[in-house]
């Protein structure tokens, strides 16, 4: 079973609940730097940007039941890749540095607004015991 939790008004799932049975995948949505006032949060500010998106990755494995050490994968876009060393040591404040998750990097010129810097999506296996 899927379930489609979160849905905003612009026709998309914040995340993804998959049934596994003794599990479940979350898969969650490209996070962006946005509040919920649609307002963007740290303009011109990578570190901002990166600790929100974070904050909001973790924010949605507790509403389904987990956390980092749940992450598998993560897929993360940023603007300008001279600022992965950063990304990489705000990563490492939130992600199990130990048994860190599959990750794919890809610099590209622009998102979905032109002030945002990165985005981030993840996926997460949660046991349900």
């Amino acid at each position: 079973m899927i379930s489609f939790n979160d849905i905003t008004p612009a026709g998309y799932a914040r995340y993804v609940e998959v049934d596994l049975g003794a599990s479940k995948m979350i898969i969650i949505s490209g996070q962006v730097a946005i509040d919920k006032e649609g307002n963007t949060v740290g303009e011109g500010n990578f570190e901002q940007q990166a600790e929100f998106i974070f904050s909001s990755i973790k924010n949605i494995l507790k509403k389904a039941g987990g956390s980092f050490d749940n992450i598998v994968k993560l897929n993360n876009y940023l603007t300008d890749i001279s600022d992965l060393p950063l990304f990489k040591t705000i990563r490492d404040r939130y992600v199990n540095t130990l048994q860190p998750p599959a990750s794919t990097t890809v610099g590209g010129s622009r998102l979905v607004r032109n002030e945002l810097l990165l985005e981030i999506e993840a996926m997460a296996i949660i046991n349900k015991s």
